[in-house]
């Protein structure tokens, strides 16, 4: 069936407040961390605040693709909104840190489905070759929410409260029911078979857990060589194993294994690993950095994380125009994670006194940076891959981005805590003014960013290891293509 552009505009008009609702529920909090642990008492916990979201979000990303491959687009999508605007009402109503997470967790089940789906719809309607036309749609709402998150949480945070970031999804989601039912009922439902594999989301999901918790609690709630920590390790090195074999056999694996025989996939879906860790570890600290360092308010940081954010986008676009001039990514990745590097190295080291300004514009320098990387790396695996394959590599390395998203949050809250010590344990308001107070609290968050910068420089040494392959000038014709837009990511926009 053809669609005419009226046709294909419905269904995007139908889809774009969907997207909107994925890429804002990712940056909006940021600003508002502070005061949620204050007001929860549960500052020891902040970062499970983001990661929850990230780690649901990502496990059921993959199989919302396939959900709505057997059922149809708007029969998996209208669950998934419902889900998402229950879960907000969740949060927005939580009286302590554990049911905030718990909600956050659910919020991230639902909001697994809102790009996935949205992507493939539009992979339903548009044709590969008009695809881009349409993409910019997508693309424009998806910069525009998550550059705008964290302003728009800072100021709710600052003049009602950090409630009202949640009561706002519930009328937002409730639009996005109508305008999904609506754009999406012309929509054929084809059924295409395939088994789902929930018990490969279900090991990977318990394995990343079981790390993020062992990071939580190391030097923390018990120390590094404790039989909790070490055990709980233990097991998530047990469930990567479990992991391996059962993807090595299962009908339609989530993470194919056969792609894991190649050196370059392997250095590639690295990169994008480490790079997505390093991103959201930024978008982590820099919020509490401006914060608590700077004194700003949750609005002004918000304000100060913009130009990082507005950066990436940019060194997004530049990078794949310079692709497609050059048709080569090696150089691209070098120099996006030396910049990247260099402007971490540049905030751990950085003395108090230095002015804003000089910090806000390394941030932006440093975003470019990371901007350059996300799509280089994305168009690389793609190259990489056997045209087979190339559905089954996006998967893959866009679900090991957002894992690398929840690692980055996870390790740099963790840091924070190992450096600032019991003070924050103090209840309410009095652990925010303890952390404000405390003289150790620019060295912690110095060494968040020299230890994030460790992990770039990891990723800077993999791509000085990848071979400058010319990126090919035909497409798939095979149908993977759909693939591809089935697996785009919940938590990382690039």
């Amino acid at each position: 069936m053809e669609y005419t552009h009226r046709q294909r505009l419905q269904v995007i008009s139908g889809i774009i407040l969907c997207i909107l609702l994925a890429a804002i529920d990712q940056t909006v909090v940021i600003p508002a961390v502070p005061a949620m642990a204050a007001g929860l008492h549960g500052f020891s916990h902040l970062s499970w605040v983001v990661t929850a979201y990230l780690l649901t979000s990502t496990a059921t990303t993959p199989l919302y693709g396939r959900l709505s491959d057997q059922f149809g687009r708007r029969q998996t999508l209208i669950p998934s909104i419902a889900l998402f605007v229950l879960a907000s009402c969740v949060c927005a109503t939580a009286e302590t840190l554990p049911w905030l997470i718990a909600g956050r967790a659910l919020q991230g089940v639902g909001g697994g489905g809102l790009m996935a789906i949205a992507q493939a719809a539009i992979a339903d309607v548009v044709s590969p070759r008009e695809r881009g036309k349409y993409q910019a749609y997508m693309a424009g709402t998806w910069g525009v929410a998550s550059t705008a998150g964290p302003v728009v949480g800072g100021w709710v945070t600052d003049h009602l409260s950090w409630q009202w970031i949640f009561w706002f999804n519930v009328p937002l989601g409730l639009a996005a029911l109508v305008l999904s039912q609506i754009g999406l009922r012309q929509l054929r439902t084809v059924a295409r078979g395939g088994r789902i594999d929930y018990e490969g989301a279900a090991l990977l999901t318990c394995a990343v857990t079981a790390f993020l918790i062992g990071l939580s609690w190391g030097g923390r709630n018990y120390p590094w060589l404790s039989a909790p920590v070490i055990g709980i390790f233990a097991a998530g090195f047990a469930l990567i194993a479990a992991l391996w074999r059962w993807e090595a056999r299962a009908a339609v694996p989530l993470l194919p294994m056969r792609l894991f025989g190649s050196a370059s996939f392997v250095r590639l879906v690295g990169i994008g690993f480490l790079t997505a860790l390093a991103m959201f570890s930024a978008i982590f600290l820099l919020p509490l950095f401006f914060q608590l360092v700077y004194r700003a308010n949750a609005a002004q940081s918000g304000w100060d994380i913009m130009p990082f954010m507005i950066a990436s986008t940019i060194g997004a676009y530049a990078a794949g125009q310079v692709a497609r001039r050059t048709g080569r990514t090696r150089k691209l990745l070098i120099g996006g994670l030396v910049v990247g590097t260099a402007g971490f190295v540049l905030l751990g080291l950085l003395p108090r006194a230095t002015p804003l300004g000089l910090v806000v514009f390394n941030c932006f320098v440093m975003g470019l940076g990371i901007g350059f990387v996300l799509p280089s790396n994305l168009v690389a695996v793609q190259n990489a891959a056997t045209r087979h394959d190339v559905g089954a590599a996006t998967a893959t390395l866009l679900l090991l981005r957002a894992m690398g998203g929840a690692f980055g949050a996870t390790i740099a809250g963790a840091v924070l805590l190992l450096r600032l010590g019991r003070q924050i344990d103090a209840p309410g308001a009095a652990a925010e003014r303890a952390m404000a107070a405390n003289p150790a609290l620019p060295a912690a968050f110095h060494a968040a960013f020299l230890i994030t910068a460790g992990f770039a420089l990891l990723g800077l040494v993999a791509a000085i290891r990848v071979e400058d392959t010319p990126l090919r000038e035909t497409v798939a014709t095979d149908g993977t293509d759909t693939d591809e837009a089935d697996a785009e990511p919940a938590a990382i926009g690039h």
